[in-house]
């Protein structure tokens, strides 16, 4: 009863709420899922099962860390950043995070290396609101940008990967994680399935447009963006992957400028 009741709450709230929602869940979730089967790195914390996630079409047990509310790709992510690159160590850094998420917003924002700017649509979590097709910002300024499951909602996705591409400094990195399908080699846009439960059925959530397959890093190279893959496979050893929960299959595409 309580998962259904939970399921519904994630399926039916919308984000903004479910935000404000999870300060307060936090606080009891170490108490409730005590145990040591897995461990989100981002919090740091062990609990005796991740709560499950996802719609219908793209539901997934054992994945969402109670406590700070990291999914596979935010782990997986964070793993990258500070094990993998000078995120938490070079002097200086001017970050644009796109829809920035809980998990992430915090860490990032007291970090004393880091000009953290923060833009989305509609998030309370965003120091700026604007469409991504057009950022009201200026040419060449950011060292890091950050835009994670955003270009599957957005009209014109690779309109939005110019942007994301203009704003970036020379010799500057980001990270655009997508839901990706990775039995499809191309990836899957249909601008007359409109309504929600067709969106859903077609492209996993019922406010996506597109499903990105194989291609994706195609797309990210007709932006302008040089791409490599990282393998969590070749970095962390099949047990640490299973107790991070991540998703064994799934690489992560770093572009940079």
């Amino acid at each position: 009863m309580m998962k259904k009741f939970y399921k519904l709450l994630l399926n039916k709230l919308p984000r903004p709420l479910l935000i404000r929602l999870s300060y307060i869940f936090k606080f009891f979730a170490p108490y409730l899922y005590k145990g040591t089967a897995v461990l989100c790195p981002v919090c740091e914390k062990s609990f005796s099962t991740f709560l499950s996630y996802g719609s219908d079409v793209a539901h997934r047990e054992n994945v969402l860390c109670p406590y700070d509310l990291t999914l596979e790709r935010h782990r997986l992510m964070w793993l990258y950043l500070k094990d993998h690159s000078l995120f938490f160590k070079a002097a200086s850094l001017n970050v644009l995070h796109i829809a920035p998420e809980q998990c992430f917003y915090s860490q990032f924002k007291k970090q004393d290396n880091l000009s953290y700017l923060t833009g989305d649509l509609v998030s309370p979590l965003a120091d700026i609101h604007f469409d991504l097709h057009q950022i009201p910002l200026e040419d060449n300024r950011f060292d890091v940008v950050f835009c994670n499951h955003v270009l599957e909602h957005v009209d014109d996705a690779l309109q939005c990967m110019k942007e994301l591409y203009r704003v970036m400094k020379p010799g500057g990195f980001g990270i655009f994680q997508v839901p990706l399908d990775s039995t499809r080699a191309i990836t899957y846009e249909d601008a007359s399935i409109t309504s929600p439960k067709d969106r859903e059925l077609h492209f996993w959530q019922k406010d996506h447009v597109r499903l990105f397959g194989l291609d994706y890093p195609s797309w990210l190279e007709k932006a302008g963006f040089t791409v490599s893959t990282f393998d969590p496979l070749q970095h962390y050893s099949e047990e640490l992957v299973e107790k991070y929960r991540l998703i064994k299959s799934e690489l992560l595409y770093i572009v940079s400028k």
